[in-house]
């Protein structure tokens, strides 16, 4: 039997609403949401933030969860002594560590993207924002990646 080469996809969140979520944005709140039900499936996740504080702050809001919805995770660079199944990172920071799934909250596809087959990007409400992300969603078709959208 030949084993069939897993074709790698990409998915984008639509996000129809500008509301944040306490001191996170619709896309960072959902990016924690997404990070815990990968992890209950059992899949390793980064998340890569665009800058040190916006890994920071979804580092807190992870922290600031209820007990049962506590999310296993650390902050790239942490000294931790089990690897975590969720790490923050954020440009020019980021473990070696192997993981199945990237959810992207940086502005330009990052250069270690070839070691994901399975990437989570968003389409945020700020018309600039958005056009950056119609640049990765085409960047994304250029490299033969499966593409797929959902509302949020």
């Amino acid at each position: 039997m030949k084993s069939k080469k897993m074709s790698k996809q990409a998915k984008f969140y639509v996000i129809e609403k500008t509301a944040m979520q306490g001191e996170l944005s619709a896309s960072e709140a959902l990016a924690c949401d997404l990070a815990a039900d990968a992890w209950r499936l059992g899949k390793k996740v980064l998340i890569a933030c665009e800058t040190e504080q916006q890994a920071l702050d979804l580092d807190e809001a992870l922290w600031q969860r209820d007990p049962e919805q506590f999310v296993p995770h650390n902050l790239s660079g942490e000294i931790t002594q089990f690897a975590t199944p969720i790490e923050i990172s954020w440009k020019g920071k980021r473990n070696a560590q192997r993981r199945d799934l990237l959810i992207s909250l940086q502005r330009e596809i990052p250069d270690f993207i070839a070691s994901f087959n399975q990437v989570i990007d968003f389409v945020p409400t700020d018309e600039a924002e958005k056009a950056q992300a119609r640049e990765r969603y085409k960047q994304y078709r250029q490299m033969g990646w499966q593409l797929a959208t959902e509302n949020a």
